[in-house]
């Protein structure tokens, strides 16, 4: 079932996407190379705590941290640890928010010093076709005009989408329906109706779209152990332009 959120929950997911939002100002000040990802987890979670919210992603089905930090192949999920930044490094920053139990869900890549061409383009691929996804967030718009948007950019300009990871609706739940691949025709699915909520996630390959999983049961890696790159914003349909509550 998809939930349709009324005026009074929109507004408690966008004030969970502020302070989503601020946490990324703060950990974007915090990217440079030697720092640890463990001092970014630790950073994040007081600092979601100082503004009277919960991280998403602490204890949520196990996980142990408050945020996902999933360097250069490592697709999604990287738990943080002792691992230092290194120059040349791209490290996607996923976190969740819970603001008076609801939730926001985002994700940044970051890049630490001077990186290769290949990444950049790279980053700034997956962020166009996040953008473009984006802007298919219509009433009236089918849901997989969202996904073919995204595979399109990122085809055309050489890369690969993953296929066996997908965005989600959101709202009082971390993960509702419906799912939403970064892949597929368009005019197919949902139609698109005003206070629904997604979390929409391009997660872009330079080589092959295929992934697996570590030892740690958590983190996605690229089979070739290629880059890949992750953007995300918590979005919500409304009767004109999309809403970006994680901006």
């Amino acid at each position: 079932m998809i939930y349709i959120k009324n005026k009074t929950e929109l507004d408690l997911i966008r004030k969970s996407g502020e302070i989503l939002r601020d946490t990324f100002l703060e950990i974007e000040k915090m990217i440079r190379v030697g720092v640890r990802t463990e001092e970014l987890d630790s950073f994040a979670e007081e600092y979601i705590h100082s503004r009277g919210a919960l991280p998403a992603f602490k204890g949520y089905q196990g996980y142990p941290a408050s945020i996902c930090a999933s360097i250069n192949e490592e697709v999604v999920h990287g738990i943080p640890g002792p691992r230092e930044l290194e120059e040349g490094d791209i490290v996607g920053i996923d976190m969740g928010v819970i603001r008076e139990e609801f939730y926001s869900d985002a994700t940044r890549t970051y890049a630490v010093g001077e990186i290769t061409e290949e990444a950049r383009n790279l980053m700034k691929i997956t962020k166009e076709s996040l953008d473009l996804g984006i802007g298919k967030v219509r009433a009236g718009n089918y849901l997989s005009d969202i996904s073919h948007a995204i595979q399109t950019h990122a085809e055309e300009n050489g890369y690969s989408v993953v296929r066996s990871l997908v965005g989600h609706g959101i709202g009082r739940q971390m993960h509702e329906e419906p799912q939403i691949p970064n892949f597929g025709p368009p005019g197919q699915g949902p139609v698109l109706k005003p206070g629904m909520v997604l979390a929409i996630e391009p997660m872009v390959n330079v080589g092959t779209k295929d992934v697996l999983t570590l030892k740690d049961k958590w983190t996605f890696v690229t089979v070739d152990r290629e880059l890949s790159c992750h953007f995300e914003d918590t979005v919500a349909v409304t009767e004109g332009d999309p809403e970006i509550m994680t901006r």
